[in-house]
């Protein structure tokens, strides 16, 4: 059961983050709107309502939750920017998930969404300096430090674990 709610893992951030690996995870960023679109546009209204494990999010809610999350996290982005160690909001993912836009919302809203808040959200990182990576923000469970280059860590690593959800699904009900 592990395997179906981490298909891809746990996040395995390096000790020391280079440009490389910044690199690469942008790149993630930039591709998965459209890679993500391209994974589910040809599903029916059920099978975007198929749980991806027993007691996980159906497939829209999953899409739903990336465009929820990701507008959070360039949120966090900024007031890290703009604030002096801020105390991130967190949110009740799980809460959101269950909403009934979550649940019944056509889809391409947060498809749409997605590659809106991509585009800018890289730009935006693309023009940040070493010293702005190196800024972070405090997250309220345990008032853990973040740091900037740890949270593009982070949401590269989010957008291939849901995208993993979603192919292993398809996969394994051979749609």
């Amino acid at each position: 059961m592990e395997h179906l709610k981490y298909p891809i893992g746990k996040p395995n951030i390096p000790a020391k983050i280079s440009p490389n690996h910044i690199s690469e995870w942008l790149t993630t960023l930039v591709k998965f709107p459209k890679k993500l679109e391209a994974l589910v546009c040809n599903l029916s209204e059920k099978q975007l309502d198929t749980p991806y494990r027993e007691g996980g999010w159906t497939i829209r809610q999953v899409i739903h939750h990336c465009a929820d999350s990701h507008h959070n996290s360039y949120t966090r982005f900024k007031w890290a920017l703009t604030e002096n160690k801020p105390i991130i909001k967190a949110y009740y993912e799980d809460r959101w998930a269950e909403l009934f836009d979550s649940k019944s919302a056509p889809i391409d809203l947060s498809l749409n969404s997605l590659k809106a808040l991509h585009a800018k959200w890289v730009y935006f990182l693309n023009g940040l300096t070493e010293d702005d990576l190196n800024t972070f923000f405090i997250h309220p469970d345990g008032n853990e430090e973040v740091g900037l280059k740890e949270n593009i860590a982070i949401y590269a690593w989010h957008c291939n674990h849901h995208y993993a959800h979603i192919e292993n699904l398809i996969k394994r009900e051979n749609w």
